[in-house]
């Protein structure tokens, strides 16, 4: 009448190596993460709380586990190496404080008249969106109002 159940035996996970990778392969793992990915599901999935990468996730791909670390912005998805972290930091903080401004008041937080659309961060300050203001200037893009620090 009562059946036992047999316990299932849970294969060991593969032992990946570690080894030193670069930006632009870590970067080419990330789009075919991205394109496996089923509808609906956010590439911010792999992206830790501390803006580290998920390399469980990510191994697949990579076919190991890089000895670096690399760091990509929730907001635009930018990957970064471990010495601009404070940049994806900055960049995030950025980009939520521009698509707040723009809820709130229909507009861009840009300098008027400034061909490269530099973030106005007084505009910024004066709605308390961001906590400090940054050294690095920002820009705001022509399509999808995405926040860089590029000039273009």
């Amino acid at each position: 009448m009562w059946k036992r159940k047999k316990k299932k035996v849970t294969p060991e996970p593969e032992q990946l190596e570690t080894r030193s990778m670069t930006l632009d392969e870590v970067r080419k793992a990330v789009h075919a993460y991205a394109d496996d990915m089923p509808d609906g599901v956010p590439l911010s999935v792999i992206i830790n709380h501390d803006l580290t990468l998920d390399y469980d996730l990510l191994s697949p791909y990579l076919k190991g586990k890089p000895e670096e670390t690399f760091y990509m912005s929730r907001e635009t998805y930018e990957l970064f190496e471990a010495d601009n972290r404070e940049l994806a930091v900055e960049l995030d903080m950025i980009q939520r404080a521009v698509d707040q401004y723009m809820e709130q008041t229909g507009e861009l937080p840009i300098i008027e008249s400034d061909p490269y659309r530099r973030v106005n961060f007084f505009k910024l300050e004066r709605l308390t969106l961001i906590p400090y203001r940054p050294e690095r200037e920002y820009y705001v893009t022509q399509e999808e109002f995405l926040v860089t620090y590029k000039k273009n």
